[in-house]
This record gives C-alpha cells, structure tokens and sequence, in this order.
C-alpha cells in the first residue's frame, strides 16, 4: 500500500463522481450510494448482491487505511476499487462533519416487494409518510435488532439511501431485505395475501398494545405500519389496518417518538411470536 494519498485534488473526476452520490438525483441515476465510516463499510465488504459485491469502491485516508487495514483488506477482497485519499478530498466527499476517513460506495441494495411478500415474513416494519431520514435509518436498524423479516419504504417515505439514513442504520441496511418506492395500499395487500396481520401504529389508536398483548392476538405474522413523525397516520392510512394500535403511556410524558414506539412495537411482536413458537 502506498505511504501517500494518490489522490490529493478535491476536483479529480473520481472525487466529483462520488460527491455527487450525496444528491438523490444522482443516487438514481447511478444506482449507488455512499456508506460512511468503518462500521458501514465493514458491511458493505461482506455483503453481495448476487455474484457481485455490494461495495465497490472505497476512499481512505492514510491513517484510516492502517487503522482499519482488516477493513481495507475485506474491501479489496471483495473486489472494490481502494484510493488513498488525502483528509480534505474525505472531507469533500463526507457528508459528516466529523469524517472517520473511509467513505465507501455502493450498489443500491433493495429488494422487489413481491420477493418480500414471497417469502412469507413474520414480522415487517412499513415506514409510511416517513420523511426524516435518521428516523427511517433507526428504525430499520430496530427492525433488524428485533429480527424482522423485512422492511418496506412506501412511495411516500424518504430516500432509503439518503446518507443520514444509512448513518442512522449502523450497518443493519446490509442485514435485511428492505423495499422501497411501495403504495401504501399495494404494500398492506400484499402483505394480508402473504397473511400477515397489519397493524397500524399510531398514539390515538383505539386497541392497547399491552391489550393486544395479554390477549394474545400478537404471535401471528404482523406488518407494524408507522406514520410521519408529526403527524402520524392520515385516515385513509389507519383504515387500511386491521388494527390500529397505541403504545401505553404510565408516566407523564406526552409521547413518544417514533424510532422508540416502533422499537416497542416490533419488540412486543417478536416476543410475542416467540412465545408462540416455543408453546407449539
């Protein structure tokens, strides 16, 4: 490995190129994304899609590249392409205000709905009218955390490889099978036809999730559908569902905010279906 960064120009077409991945339109286009820092990219090195690697090019700084040389040396492994960089070309290309010195670039990752739906998932996270992209990213990382099947991303909801999003994500993006651009009402048919039970989180929800819980409704496969961060869930949405369901509040705080509500949910659900399994 070279001692020097081999590129030290912000305006070399390589730089320019992955800069441009911080703009949706570009990450369209291209069908690529940036991955930022040693834990998503660690990821982005061990996963494939298909025959070939999810990460395909990856940016260090000299000291990034010994630091996490095991990192560097998964990524060349793995057939991406690896580039010395000098800290003001990371700097450039980083949309943190703090860089860790390897920002990597890759595939788009999504998975078509009908292949999620095939599979016959037990537990699903659909994120509607989501629109923050660190709320979309922990949530999905919750999702995997709980050990959901899957994730879906309704038409209306933020770009899944926005780069906060990836931040917000931790690595779980590369886990688990994640559909995006989906119709709400396309992805609760889908989803009831597979025989997943839709559930609708919202705080003014008529059903109890601690009532749902000691009922024991909750062992079932179950799609956990969660609205925008102010707002929740319009009408129309909360109608789609067989339930719509509010997470208790016992203390004096006024609510709560989505990323944790949908970890309660999903949590309940996964409990809930152990359960299930272990008495059958």
């Amino acid at each position: 490995m070279p001692s020097g960064p081999e590129l030290i120009s912000p305006r070399s077409p390589r730089v320019s190129a992955a800069r441009r991945l911080a703009r949706r339109s570009f990450r369209g286009k291209e069908r690529l994304f940036l991955a930022e820092g040693p834990q998503a990219v660690r990821e982005a090195a061990a996963h494939r899609i298909g025959a070939g690697p999810a990460l395909v090019e990856l940016f260090a700084t000299v000291d990034a590249a010994e630091r996490y040389a095991d990192i560097v040396g998964e990524a060349r492994g793995a057939g991406a392409r690896v580039h010395l960089a000098a800290d003001d070309v990371i700097a450039d290309i980083s949309t943190t205000v703090t860089p860790q010195g390897l920002v990597g670039i890759c595939r788009f990752l999504d998975t078509p709905f009908e292949e999620i739906v095939g599979a016959r998932p037990r537990l699903v996270a659909v994120l509607a009218h989501v629109r923050d992209p660190g709320n979309a990213g922990t949530v999905l990382r919750c999702a995997d955390a709980a050990g959901a099947d899957a994730v879906v991303l309704t038409d209306a909801s933020v770009d899944l490889y926005n780069p906060k999003s990836v931040r917000a994500s931790v690595g779980s993006l590369f886990h688990l099978p994640v559909a995006v651009g989906v119709p709400v009402e396309q992805a609760v048919q889908g989803l009831r036809d597979a025989g997943v039970r839709i559930l609708a989180a919202d705080g003014a929800g008529e059903d109890d999730l601690d009532d749902e819980l000691d009922k024991g409704t909750m062992g079932g496969p179950t799609a956990w559908v969660f609205g925008n961060e102010a707002w929740g869930l319009p009408a129309e949405t909360r109608a789609l569902a067989d339930a719509v369901v509010r997470v208790p509040i016992h203390g004096r705080a006024e609510s709560l905010n989505l990323a944790t509500a949908a970890a309660v949910c999903l949590y309940a659900s996964a409990r809930a279906q152990r359960a299930r399994r272990a008495r059958s």
